[in-house]
């Protein structure tokens, strides 16, 4: 039987073979974890799909193939496998697809530094060479053929040579395509004082990385506005405070405000459309549904934002259901590549940690995010028409940042303010 390369999303087309967790020879039983597969945003474990013996393993760890691709081949008892396509000599087939070729990346001698000649590498090692700018001909490929695997680099940085042979210059040689390579000082590639100070130097993981580029672009490329409103919370806070033992018990977990929140952004972003759109070259795309992204929160290892898909049509107990099955599974790295695509809006949860007020950063394409800070009780005035009165209230402070070239300031201002009316003055018993 074919072990193929699945398709790990509706927009995935091609995976990364992380890591094989059986060798050729193997007996395996079905639903055995046989390898890791990895895409720009998740981690999946691929398992056995039938019993037998791992005969052949045709992509190897590193190596980046289409959706469909043959990875191994399992046979159960008394199975034969079939001969592997033989590949048409080179000088013979003019038309064969240079794309299917793995890239070839020719370090440049920089400063007396030999050259190396030709090195193969599968875009996933090439991203990690890029990313951790290293010298590839430093670098010895256990590979078929002597090929550089994503493992024989995680090795290498691993080991600390990174740290004391090569990098790539990537300040005055930008990385693209093509590696530049260029003798780095021992000294040079020492941890700074700081980090000596916080105890060493600790990488970024793959998470970290791809956050990190990401608000990069997204500050470099949305002029960021940043707007909050004061919300009492008083109303809401009756309905949960009558409904919390129930719904703890029925539900198994907590009704928090993150909820109600939800489903006041949706219902406002329906009267405010300009809020839940993106934009594309010089025009702004407005989308029919609100795929509600959720800033989950993995403490050392990152942040992830998956996405509940036309939350606009889920009560409040459903979006308390959805909110708590993507956090369980962003913990527990189930997400797969749809749960992180397609979001149109964002909330940012920070309030769990009393936080006052935060600014977001963007998550492009999306032209708005809010932050959910801290609620506390506070005095606040109490009209009445026998006049006013202080009273204590539970208030916080929901704060949008939004790209101005999607809208302005006034729309952003009504669109808080719809948000706001809603959470106070809503009957939300109903929408339970």
């Amino acid at each position: 039987m074919d072990v193929i390369m699945p398709q790990l999303g509706e927009t995935v087309a091609e995976g990364t073979v992380a890591n094989w967790h059986k060798s050729v020879g193997d007996t395996i039983a079905k639903n055995d974890i046989l390898l890791d597969v990895e895409t720009d945003k998740v981690s999946m474990e691929i398992p056995a799909p039938k019993d037998g013996v791992l005969a052949e393993i045709r992509v190897a760890a590193g190596e980046t193939v289409d959706v469909g691709t043959v990875l191994a081949i399992i046979l159960g008892e008394g199975e034969e496998a079939a001969p592997q396509p033989q590949a048409a000599p080179a000088a013979a087939s003019p038309a064969s697809n240079a794309a299917d070729e793995p890239t070839i990346v020719e370090p440049t001698a920089i400063s007396a530094m030999p050259r190396q000649g030709s090195i193969r590498l599968s875009p996933a090692v090439r991203r990690l060479v890029s990313e951790h700018q290293l010298d590839v001909s430093a670098i010895t490929g256990t590979g078929r053929d002597g090929r550089i695997t994503r493992r024989d680099v995680v090795d290498y940085i691993d080991s600390g040579m990174a740290d004391s042979t090569t990098r790539v210059d990537t300040a005055s040689h930008p990385v693209g395509d093509t590696v530049i390579a260029e003798r780095v000082s021992p000294s040079a590639a020492q941890p700074t004082a700081a980090a000596e100070m916080t105890g060493g130097r600790i990488p970024f993981n793959r998470i970290r990385r791809l956050t990190a580029d990401h608000m990069v672009k997204s500050k470099a490329t949305s002029p960021h506005v940043l707007q909050a409103v004061e919300v009492n919370f008083g109303n809401v806070d009756r309905v949960r405070l009558a409904v919390r033992e129930s719904f703890k018990a029925d539900n198994g977990f907590s009704l928090t405000y993150l909820p109600f929140i939800a489903h006041a952004v949706c219902r406002a972003l329906a009267e405010f459309p300009h809020a839940n759109a993106s934009v594309n070259d010089d025009a702004l795309v407005l989308h029919e549904s609100v795929n509600l992204a959720i800033a989950i929160d993995l403490g050392p290892e990152g942040l992830v934002a998956p996405v509940l898909k036309s939350a606009e049509r889920l009560t409040v107990t459903e979006l308390a259901h959805g909110v708590q099955d993507l956090a369980k599974r962003s913990r527990s790295n189930r997400l797969n590549p749809d749960d992180l695509s397609g979001g149109t809006y964002t909330l940012s949860n920070s309030g769990t940690f009393g936080t006052l007020i935060t600014a977001p950063i963007i998550n492009q394409p999306q032209v708005a995010i809010l932050s959910t800070d801290g609620v506390r009780k506070k005095p606040v005035v109490v009209e009445s028409a026998d006049g006013d009165s202080i009273g204590i209230r539970p208030v916080g402070i929901l704060a949008q940042s939004f790209d101005h070239r999607a809208f302005d300031g006034a729309y952003s201002a009504a669109y808080l303010d719809r948000v706001r009316k809603l959470l106070e003055s809503d009957n939300w018993f109903r929408e339970l």
